[in-house]
């Protein structure tokens, strides 16, 4: 109600503003007409006389045109079209009534046209003053003064935005853009003052104390320029929201955040078939094992924006079913979503579970991957891993599941781990699957690192920067490949989508990143320094870890697809009951704790196992096929 009364309150001050400017701007035509003189009598007498015809034929047009829907506060070029359309109609009418009240006696030709000048500019010469005043308001007291990286529209919107919201304390000073013809234009009054090169020297010349990043589409490698400028000007640096979340409308221009690894590491954003995806996924029934992980959370999400028909969530964390719940329900009102409390290595609740959902697509993210800790534990790396992947797929298969998608990693690849070796084992026998299993796809999806997965480096470099160091990094040679969570599940998605079955789809990760690398970066978005306020201390290498991570077999075909980032490994064919036994034999051997069994299996299995580091011996390969 409050509210309202407000509301009304400022519409009324607007109105009776614009009824005075009606006759101030009728008697200044007057005077304007007879060179700031006094009129003669006869003209004075008829100019008060027509004033109330004026004023209410004027009044109502303003009122009619809509000068009252906008605020003064935010007064733009909108309203001032709008002011000249009812200055325009109301001269008009005015001209229309007075002719054939008066056929015009006594009334100069010249007073409607001035009039309309001296009213145009009374209506709106006050909106902008007023709308200048506020928007410069932000320059008093404490604010603080900020350089705009970026001049196009989201820099506009930016600067507009911030002049609008004072409260927000920044007080723009200019822009820096890479644009030749934009140096030295203005925009919302603020200089292009040089280009992106030279904003070190800006920031020491304009007594910069932020630097504001507004380049929502800008790749990971312009962002790493920018931030290594902003960092040899040593001024601190926000960015603007992902461009993504700025179309969505799931942000604004003004919720500036800190500039993350994710936006130095990542890619230009994945372009995907969303069509196809959205006819696969559409009033499906989808089941994602591993659902309240980092990988499985998130593609629950991808997959319910999609309209599945339902959509079941399994895994064995009861607070990690919880929480992907609660937030799937707040979010997707309509979705019909299951959770279920479900270990994937218990074949009968797999296969009551296949009974009871029917479903049409299985995501399979469940599994052990904490590579350290399973070195010492491969009973329950075999187990989770070889076995939970039987499992899932044989019931797919018994139950006419169209398509299950595996989840595996470049570990897989040459392994030197035990959990590089379960996930090649599962590689393995969903792709042999395909072939003895007609009535379903078995699809294999294998990447590298995920940036903020759960057990991830990310989220252990953050927790050591914010304890104040060290930062623990293994090898000052160490790479790894990363991609970013969402990227990674999107092209999960395509490939459950474009594969026809028995494919291992290997996802383009880029470059290799330096963990050195990796850490360095963390700590100077923190704004801190390595080797003063953070250290970071080289432990080397643990069980089972390389120096760096393949993503492809040497003898594995690897071939491109019609998408840029999903490339194909043809993949190698084994007798399917040889197989069979030797998981038996495996899984038997599990059972007995008989380490030296499952160390003879796994040989046949998977003869490339070599626990010690290897070099990679393929990325000049993938390196040609990426080109």
């Amino acid at each position: 109600m409050r509210r309202l009364v407000s509301r009304l309150r400022t519409r009324t001050a607007a109105f009776l503003h614009d009824l005075l400017m009606i006759p101030v701007a009728w008697v200044g035509a007057y005077a304007l007409r007879f060179n700031l003189e006094v009129p003669p009598p006869e003209y004075m007498e008829s100019a008060l006389s027509l004033l109330p015809v004026i004023v209410l034929i004027n009044g109502t047009v303003f009122w009619y045109v809509g000068l009252y829907r906008g605020v003064w506060r935010f007064a733009s070029m909108p309203d001032l079209v709008r002011i000249m359309k009812a200055v325009l109609i109301g001269v008009l009418l005015a001209g229309g009534a007075l002719f054939l009240m008066t056929r015009m006696q006594f009334v100069p030709r010249s007073i409607l046209p001035l009039q309309a000048i001296l009213l145009a500019l009374l209506l709106s010469g006050p909106r902008l003053a007023y709308r200048w005043v506020k928007d410069r308001r932000i320059e008093l007291g404490g604010s603080r003064a900020v350089l705009i990286v970026g001049a196009g529209e989201a820099g506009e919107g930016l600067v507009r935005d911030l002049l609008r919201e004072p409260a927000l304390g920044y007080r723009p000073v200019g822009f820096v853009d890479d644009d030749p013809a934009k140096k030295g234009m203005e925009i919302r009054g603020l200089r292009v003052l040089a280009k992106t090169a030279k904003l070190p020297l800006v920031v020491a010349e304009q007594n910069v104390e932020l630097v504001l990043l507004a380049r929502p589409s800008a790749g990971a490698a312009e962002m790493r320029r920018l931030v290594e400028l902003c960092k040899r000007a040593d001024v601190p640096f926000r960015t603007v929201p992902p461009l993504e979340d700025l179309l969505h409308g799931r942000a604004r221009l003004a919720d500036l955040r800190q500039v993350s690894i994710e936006d130095l590491l990542g890619r230009e954003s994945v372009s995907l078939d969303w069509t196809s995806i959205r006819k696969g996924v559409d009033a499906a029934t989808i089941v994602v094992t591993g659902g309240a992980g980092s990988i499985g959370s998130e593609l629950c999400r991808q997959i319910a924006r999609l309209n599945p028909g339902r959509l079941v969530i399994v895994d064995q964390s009861e607070f990690g079913l919880y929480e992907i719940n609660k937030e799937l329900r707040a979010t997707f009102t309509q979705l019909e979503v299951e959770i279920r409390l479900c270990d994937v290595c218990d074949s009968r609740a797999i296969d009551w579970l296949m009974t009871r959902v029917r479903p049409s697509m299985i995501f399979h993210a469940a599994a052990y991957k904490h590579v350290p800790m399973l070195e010492s534990q491969p009973r329950e790396a075999l187990r989770n891993n070889v076995t939970g992947t039987r499992n899932v797929a044989d019931s797919a298969a018994r139950h006419g599941v169209e398509t299950m998608v595996l989840i595996s990693t470049d570990k897989a690849v040459n392994p030197t781990n035990v959990m590089g070796v379960s996930k090649r084992i599962a590689e393995l026998y969903c792709q042999n699957a395909d072939e003895q299993y007609r009535g379903t796809r078995f699809i294999t999806v294998r990447f590298g690192n995920v940036l903020g997965s759960a057990g991830s480096v990310v989220p252990l470099f953050q927790e050591q920067i914010e304890q104040g160091g060290p930062i623990t990094v293994t090898h000052a040679d160490m790479e790894r490949y990363f991609m970013t969570i969402p990227e990674a599940c999107q092209l999960i998605l395509e490939a459950g989508t474009v594969g026809q079955g028995g494919e291992i789809f290997v996802l383009d990760m880029g470059e290799p990143v330096s963990i050195r690398y990796l850490a360095e970066q963390m700590v100077a978005l923190a704004g801190k320094r390595v080797g003063e306020d953070i250290d970071i201390q080289y432990t080397g290498l643990r069980a089972g870890e390389k120096l760096s991570e393949e993503l492809f077999h040497e003898h594995e075909k690897l071939e491109s697809t019609d998408h840029p980032k999903l490339l194909l490994a043809r993949t190698r064919k084994v007798g399917w009951n040889w197989l069979n036994r030797r998981l038996d034999t495996l899984l038997e051997a599990c059972e007995q704790f008989d380490e030296g069994g499952t160390a003879r299996v796994i040989g046949e299995l998977v003869p490339e196992y070599r626990p010690e580091p290897v070099e990679s011996n393929n990325v000049v390969q993938l390196e040609r096929l990426r080109r």
